[in-house]
This record gives C-alpha cells, sequence and structure tokens, in this order.
C-alpha cells in the first residue's frame, strides 16, 4: 500500500459564490418564486463593484498555491470577464438536488458545496465579497494537523430564542436557530460571531456536521430563499469544529488584527473613512458587504471601484485577455 500523503501537502481548492442579479431573466425568476421584500433584497444579488474580479486578483496575488478555484452560480451565468479556461465554473444544479433548484438560498448552496465534483478534500469557501488583504498561508487557514482555523469575534450572536422572529431577516433568524442546534447538542452558552472571512472547510468534518443535524439541513437545502429554521452553514460550521475538537480557535487579539469588515454604504465619509482604515491596517482578510440599499450612490460605487483598482491593478489569469 501507497504511503498516505501528509495532510499540510495535500492540495487545497478555493470555491466562490456569486450571481449577478442584472443578468437577463434573473429578476423574473426571482420574482417568480419570492415571497417576500426579504427575497428580493437588492444588497444579495448586485454585481455593480466587480467585485469577484477583485477578489480572485487578491487570491492570486496573496494565496498563489491555491491549486484550483471553483465559481459557483446559477445557470446560465458566467462573469463577462472570466476566462472559463482558467478555473471550474459549476452551476448550482451541478451539485445540488435536482428539487431544490431553481435556489436564490445562499444557506442552501453552501450546504451542498462538498458534492462538487473534483473538489479537494480540504478548501476554502469563499464569498465574493470576501478579499484577500495580504499574504497568506495553508497554515493561516489550516493548523499542522490539517484542522480549520476559527476566527470569533468577541461579541455574541442571536439567542435561539430568536428564531422565530419575523420581525428579524432570514439571516438573523438562521443565526438564532444554528445556536439553538448548538445548544440542544452541546449545551446553552453564549456563542460568538464568526469572522467575515473564507471560510477553511474539512470534508470529512463538514459531513460529520451534516450527519449530526440531517433534518435541518435538509430543510435548510429545499428553502430556495432564506427562511426560518435554516441553518446558516458559515456560523454552525466553525463551531461545530470548535465543541467537536476538529477545529483550532485564533486566538482573539490575532482574529481582530487579521480580519476586518467593512459595510458599504451610502455615506460618502464613512466609505472613505472605512476604506482608509484598511488600507492602513492591511488585513490578512477582509470584507466588502454590499449593504446599499435599493439605489446605490454613484460617487460611493466609483470611489470603491477607484480603491480596489489601486488595491490589485494586476489582471489575473482568471481574466480573458
Amino acid at each position: 500500500m501507497g504511503q498516505r500523503v501528509p495532510r499540510a501537502a495535500e492540495p487545497i481548492d478555493a470555491v466562490y459564490t456569486w450571481v449577478d442579479g442584472t443578468w437577463p431573466g434573473y429578476d423574473g425568476l426571482l420574482r417568480r418564486h419570492a415571497a417576500d421584500a426579504h427575497d428580493l433584497n437588492p444588497n444579495r444579488y448586485r454585481d455593480n463593484i466587480s467585485i469577484l474580479k477583485y477578489n480572485l486578483r487578491s487570491l492570486e496575488r496573496f494565496a498563489p498555491w491555491i491549486r484550483q478555484v471553483f465559481v459557483v452560480t446559477c445557470r446560465p451565468q458566467k462573469p463577462v470577464w472570466l476566462d472559463p479556461g482558467a478555473v471550474r465554473l459549476v452551476h448550482h444544479d451541478e451539485f445540488m438536488p435536482s428539487s431544490d433548484v431553481p435556489t436564490f438560498n445562499s444557506f442552501a448552496i453552501v450546504a451542498n458545496l462538498h458534492r462538487i465534483d473534483g473538489l479537494s478534500q480540504r478548501f476554502l469557501y469563499v464569498e465574493d465579497d470576501q478579499l484577500f488583504g495580504a499574504p497568506i498561508q495553508p497554515a493561516d487557514v489550516f493548523d499542522e494537523e490539517g484542522r480549520p482555523r476559527v476566527r470569533l469575534k468577541r461579541r455574541a450572536t442571536r439567542a435561539p430564542a430568536d428564531r422565530f422572529d419575523a420581525r428579524l431577516s432570514p439571516w438573523n433568524r438562521a443565526l438564532a436557530y444554528s445556536n439553538h442546534l448548538l445548544d440542544e447538542r452541546y449545551g446553552a452558552k453564549p456563542r460568538r460571531a464568526v469572522s467575515h472571512t473564507a471560510v477553511p472547510i474539512d470534508a470529512e468534518s463538514w459531513c460529520a456536521m451534516l450527519a449530526s443535524w440531517p433534518d435541518a439541513f435538509a430543510r435548510t437545502s429545499g428553502s430556495r430563499f432564506r427562511a426560518t429554521e435554516n441553518v446558516a452553514p458559515e456560523h454552525l460550521y466553525p463551531h461545530f469544529l470548535l465543541e467537536e475538537r476538529r477545529g483550532a480557535a485564533v486566538a482573539s487579539m490575532d482574529a481582530r488584527r487579521q480580519s476586518a469588515y467593512h459595510p458599504l454604504n451610502n455615506l460618502l465619509i464613512v466609505q472613505r473613512a472605512g476604506l482608509l482604515r484598511l488600507r492602513l491596517q492591511r488585513p490578512k482578510f477582509f470584507c466588502l458587504n454590499d449593504n446599499f440599499g435599493d439605489l446605490p450612490h454613484p460617487r460611493v460605487v466609483g470611489l470603491v471601484r477607484d480603491a480596489l483598482e489601486r488595491w490589485f491593478p494586476t489582471p489575473s489569469r482568471f481574466e480573458a485577455h
């Protein structure tokens, strides 16, 4: 029998999720299935700053050791600038149960990522707005034993009792429901928020998580939009890792220094200050979360695009030339 490849030498892929709400026919499909205003939240479907393009530039610059990049999206979408020969473009219907598509639910999509054909056993799940701001190594995301590193914030998230509160967004209800599941299995305690960074995933641990709550994940996968009693996998998984001793917690001070979250809104002075903070901090991981609302301010959009172009001016191998 051949010797097993050491975990430190195993390949690591990156899986990005992306969608463009302006793609022809997408808005009509969305509206045919939507039930309320939350389902139509433009912040979740907008692609007005080409953030995936700059994210891939940041990946190539700061994590060149990534083996293969997968871009997950809704059929038949593809970024117009993307070179399909340089990435694996994967549509939802290629790895999700046929009964669960079309889907507009990021929780459902993420819960099924491990089913993508050809994906490495250890990989990074990267939302399109979670960029890299400084050089990272495999040791920044997996420890020497191959366990995913977990970065938590200081603040606690929603209490389990909030999971049915219709006044809350589906995201907050999912956090509360995920905390409910964790408390049922491991005992009640405050659960800290997870940093908005790329999520390192070990497929074996991921599948163990799914097997621990099969009904909850089946319900999540079958929800076309985020809904009550949906799991937020990117929150539940890191806490599951820590409870099961399958993950390695990053020290709080290091987690704060290495990661940053910046909400994009229409307040020009706030955006100038936030972008300056990111430039000075130079975190390894940072998130530019869309909070523009219905009408993004053109001057703010221009400001953010200019900043991204200054930070990542060199086209990546993922772009068609």
